[in-house]
């Protein structure tokens, strides 16, 4: 996908790291400004923020990297729980980076981190430096082989023999000369161009509303968090609706659970969980969405809940929550002229939307069919009586417009006095 598409993409660095074997045991993810990018243009909360949303909310880290553990690069900020890691601890290394400061918060943060079951790295670990304190709070020490000469590489090696619980992994191997090094010196992983190059994946991203975000944001931010309030602004904002219902694998540490509706992801993931996504989102500050776009996929949605309620469809009667979800799912895979396989991927859905989106099965499956065939302009093979769909096709375009009429500039202040303390840390 070519730059100008940027703000319809995701894009995300991935780098294999072997065992002494060959075989690829994890990946570090790393920032890409877009899909031809051969490095990293920013490393700051900015940039760690992209990459925890994009591989937690866009790709899913099941199709980055299976099963197998990630690392990823963080600020102090996240370190030290300023900002928030709202993803499941078992396939996240976090990777402390050259040029973090060392203080009594950071060692207060990785103990905390730890304690909560998170694996901590070191990154560009030499000895004698002020890093050394953090050895025993850590996993995984990576050691550069492209800059450094054999003796600085020893000395680092020597120290971190101290600690039997640290694996070394030998960074930057670019050259066989380093590889029969960290090899001869006994590194437990390997992670180097000599290997494998970085590769640049990209997905189609809708791009959440700014302003939308603060607007939940506000919302979970209130003294008495009103839940139904909560489930209507996510609902309202398709790209956050994806959004959240990629994270409740993140957020359920391991937990097997489906769900029919955004109010059911939401419950899964709990209200916390879902501040620090929304937050995390903030902070990436992703491109805002093209209204017009938006208003497409919300009439469908609206229209499926809709119908859903009707009479036409007795048996889908109480599902209007499913079948705004199933509407909002099938207009996304439209607006990017893309499988709707490939857009469910990894959602925790119950098997029913699957089958209403992939063959039409079921009530749901109905429902769509009329509505896409009433709204799509090449199709006319709706068998509803021409007054029931206009009047439910109407009534969705006024809430459709009525929500994104409401997307004006008032941004509530709890959100904006949130926004900047977080940006003050």
């Amino acid at each position: 996908m070519e730059d100008t598409n940027a703000g319809l993409a995701a894009h995300i660095g991935r780098q294999p790291i072997y065992d002494r074997e060959g075989a690829v045991v994890a990946y570090e993810l790393l920032f890409r400004a877009g899909g031809d990018a051969s490095g990293a243009v920013r490393t700051d909360e900015h940039a760690t923020a992209r990459v925890l949303v994009a591989a937690f909310t866009e790709f899913g880290v099941e199709e980055l990297a299976g099963a197998k553990v990630c690392f990823l690069n963080v600020t102090k900020q996240f370190l030290t729980g300023v900002l928030p890691l709202p993803f499941d601890y078992s396939q996240a290394v976090l990777e402390v980076q050259v040029g973090v400061d060392v203080d009594e918060s950071l060692v207060a943060g990785l103990t905390v981190l730890s304690e909560r079951g998170y694996t901590i790295a070191i990154d560009r670990f030499r000895c004698g430096g002020p890093r050394e304190v953090l050895l025993p709070l850590v996993t995984y020490v990576k050691i550069d082989m492209l800059d450094a000469d054999e003796a600085t590489v020893r000395a680092a090696v020597a120290v971190c023999r101290q600690y039997a619980h640290v694996e070394l992994v030998a960074l930057r191997v670019e050259t066989p000369e380093a590889l029969r090094l960290a090899f001869e010196l006994g590194f437990d992983l390997f992670q180097g161009h000599i290997l494998g190059r970085p590769h640049v994946d990209t997905t189609v991203a809708l791009a959440p509303d700014r302003l939308a975000r603060l607007r939940v944001l506000s919302a979970l931010t209130a003294d008495d968090v009103n839940l139904d309030e909560v489930v209507a602004l996510v609902s309202q904002d398709p790209a956050l609706s994806m959004r959240v219902l990629r994270a409740t694998n993140a957020a359920t540490f391991g937990l097997t659970r489906t769900v029919t509706s955004v109010r059911e992801a939401i419950v899964a993931m709990g209200l916390n969980r879902l501040r620090q996504w929304v937050t995390l989102m903030l902070v990436s500050d992703l491109t805002t969405a093209d209204h017009e776009q938006l208003a497409r996929i919300l009439v469908r949605a609206r229209l499926c809940q809709l119908l859903a309620g009707s009479s036409d469809y007795p048996a889908a009667a109480g599902r209007g929550d499913t079948a705004y979800l199933a509407g909002l799912l099938s207009a996304v895979a439209d607006h990017f002229g893309v499988p709707v396989d490939r857009i469910i991927a990894g959602l925790p859905l119950d098997p029913e939307l699957p089958a209403a989106l992939s063959t039409g099965a079921g009530p749901l499956g109905e429902i769509l069919h009329a509505v896409r065939a009433y709204t799509d302009p090449d199709h006319e093979d709706h068998h509803l009586e021409p007054g029931v769909i206009v009047a439910a096709y109407l009534s969705a375009l006024r809430w459709t417009t009525g929500i994104l009429g409401e997307l004006g500039p008032e941004i509530a202040d709890r959100a904006e006095e949130h926004i900047r303390s977080l940006s003050a840390a």
